[in-house]
C-alpha cells in the first residue's frame, strides 16, 4: 500500500475518533474528552496534509470526507444510538461508491 494511502487512512481513522470525543466533550466542558478532540483533529490534519504530497487535493478530501461521513454514523449508530434511517443508509451506500469509483476508475487517484 502506498504510504500517501496509509497516512489518508490514519487521517480518517484519527478525525473519527475526535468527532467522536466532540460528542462525549459535551461542547468541551469534559477536560479528557475535550483534549482527545483536539489531539485528534490535530492528528487527522497532520496526516491528511502528509497524504497532499502525492494524493490529489480533491481526491484525497472526497476520500476523507467520505469515508469520515461513514464511518461516524456508524459509530453514531452503535456508541450513542442514533438512528439511521433508509434515505441515510441509501445516502452513505452512495457515499461509499463515490470512494469505491474514485479509488478503482479514476485517473485522478496513484495506483
Amino acid at each position: 500500500m502506498n504510504a500517501a494511502y496509509i497516512y489518508l487512512a490514519v487521517a480518517i481513522v484519527t478525525e473519527v475518533i475526535a468527532t467522536s470525543f466532540l460528542k462525549a466533550s459535551v461542547g468541551f466542558t469534559r477536560p479528557v474528552p475535550s483534549l482527545i478532540t483536539v489531539v485528534g483533529y490535530a492528528a487527522s490534519f497532520y496526516c491528511l496534509a502528509q497524504a497532499l504530497h502525492t494524493i490529489p487535493t480533491g481526491v484525497a478530501y472526497a476520500i476523507w470526507s467520505g469515508a469520515g461521513i461513514v464511518l461516524i454514523s456508524i459509530v453514531g449508530w452503535l456508541a450513542f444510538g442514533q438512528k439511521l434511517d433508509g434515505p441515510a443508509l441509501l445516502g452513505m451506500g452512495l457515499i461509499a461508491a463515490g470512494v469505491v469509483v474514485i479509488n478503482v476508475f479514476s485517473a485522478s487517484a496513484p495506483h
